[in-house]
């Protein structure tokens, strides 16, 4: 039986006999990272860089529990904020330090998050939590003034950015991932079955990353060579390679393309026309893999952990079918499940709690119009007074208290599950659902989807829905 964890969740209907290729993303999708790992080692470096430029953070520590993915940066503010579907804030905190409701309020009242403001950055991959770590931390640094120059949150951020972009491009970090890779890796023996039998059932596969030639060839062969029948390896499973392709201005901007002739010197050549199969290609963009493979649109499905760079464009740009990895599903119906027996009794308790504040209502509406003479009382108030009313919703109040802040609490202690806000979806949990038409923790959990398939969404509930049919549905569902 499937772990629930592992399944695929479906927001759009994904019929994989029409799926004609694949492309996959490496990092994050087909090689896994221990996360914690790999980005205290991404966030030493780019704490080392920051020092060498005389900033006083020699003695910041990578806390992975401050942030998750899918929260927003508020360059105007200093802040990292959670926000539900529409954008309000409903959690934060200002550099460390969680902000309380009250200051909340007085700063996001009449504020929504919005992605498409400059003021917004994203925390879209788990490669962001370093940079949105280090940032709260000189945030800190900042407001207690010790800090050199003058700067302002955006132009704090800016440098981050630039120091782990530095950091991600400097040959130190990947060789010492290179050099101890099992300390950074996670590999997956189904992964290599999950491929082949993709492969096997005649779809073209690609391997597209932003990662160099060189870290590349040696990550795949590390991730997937031991996995695979003896003499194969994993230039075999994919008919097209191309590295450092700079997503997410692959899928939007046309860029020279170059072959890699020289494999082992990593000598490159301008190319023109298609893309040869076997072939490991520099560049390029993502209108040239649909003319070469003479497909496009929903024939082809694009898997990356990335939900920017890797489905929201390729998504919108192309409409390419879109699956996103996150790994953080398997920790978050982990501990939903763990959770389901409290929320029955939350749900319970906020039933009744409804009902009685109903009654409550009708009463002070009876007492009006019964003091204003213009109408007759309605009488559902059942004999029950305001006082008594009002008791019974405070006793309700006081069980219902700990399980909501338990549920506020689930996978991280600060921010909560990845995909709720409170009652409702998080603003990450919108996202995925506009652009990724499927999302799963791992490329590998396709394996008992097997390539026939056809993934179908489940009928999504609307709040009307219980009241007319007495049935509720589940918003999401595995495949």
């Amino acid at each position: 039986m499937i772990p629930p964890e592992r399944g695929v969740f479906v927001n759009r209907t994904l019929n994989l006999r029409s799926i004609r290729a694949i492309g996959y993303d490496m990092d994050y999708t087909l090689v896994h990272y221990r996360v914690e790992e790999w980005e205290h080692l991404a966030y030493e470096h780019a704490r080392r860089i920051l020092g060498l430029r005389g900033w006083p953070v020699a003695d910041l520590v990578f806390d992975p529990s401050q942030v998750i993915r899918g929260l927003a940066l508020d360059l105007q503010e200093g802040n990292l904020l959670k926000a539900t579907r529409f954008g309000y804030v409903i959690r934060g905190a200002h550099g460390t330090r969680m902000l309380d409701y009250d200051e909340l309020r007085r700063s996001y009242s009449d504020t929504f998050v919005d992605l498409g403001e400059a003021r917004f950055v994203f925390v879209n991959t788990l490669f962001s939590l370093s940079e949105a770590a280090l940032f709260s931390q000189l945030v800190d640094l900042m407001d207690a003034g010790e800090m050199p120059g003058a700067m302002g949150y955006a132009a704090l951020y800016r440098t981050v950015r630039r120091a782990l972009d530095e950091a991600h491009s400097a040959g130190a970090l990947k060789a010492e991932i290179l050099g101890d890779p099992d300390r950074y890796v996670e590999r997956d023996p189904e992964l290599a079955p999950t491929l082949l039998d993709q492969l096997h059932a005649g779809r073209r596969l690609m391997l597209i990353t932003n990662s160099e030639w060189d870290y590349t060839q040696q990550m795949m062969a590390y991730a997937l060579d031991p996995f695979l029948p003896a003499g194969m390896t994993w230039r075999d499973v994919f008919s097209t390679v191309i590295v450092s392709a700079v997503k997410p201005d692959f899928f939007t901007s046309h860029r020279p393309l170059y072959k890699v002739e020289d494999e082992t010197a990593g000598l490159l050549r301008p190319h023109a026309g298609a893309l040869v199969a076997g072939g490991v290609f520099f560049g390029g963009c993502a209108r040239q893999v649909e003319d070469s493979l003479t497909l496009s649109g929903d024939e082809i499905l694009y898997v990356g952990d990335h939900l920017f760079g890797d489905v929201h464009v390729s998504k919108s740009q192309l409409r390419w079918r879109t699956a996103l990895i996150l790994r953080e599903m398997e920790g978050e119906v982990r501990t939903q499940r763990e959770f389901a027996a409290d929320e029955r009794t939350l749900r319970e308790l906020m039933d009744r709690k409804t009902g009685l504040e109903a009654k409550l209502a009708s009463i002070r509406l009876d007492d009006q119009r019964a003091r204003l003479g213009y109408a007759p009382p309605s009488g559902e108030g059942d004999g029950h007074t305001v006082d008594d009313l009002r008791g019974a919703i405070g006793d309700i109040d006081e069980l219902i208290t700990p399980l909501a802040v338990r549920a506020g609490s689930l996978r991280n202690e600060r921010w909560g599950p990845l995909m709720r806000a409170g009652i409702d979806k998080s603003l990450f949990a919108r996202q995925v659902e506009r652009y990724a038409d499927v999302y799963t923790s791992r490329v590998s959990n396709l394996l008992t989807v097997g390539p026939f398939a056809i993934l179908r969404a489940a009928r999504l509930s609307l709040p009307h829905d219980e009241e007319s049919t007495g049935v509720g549905h589940g918003d999401h569902e595995p495949a």
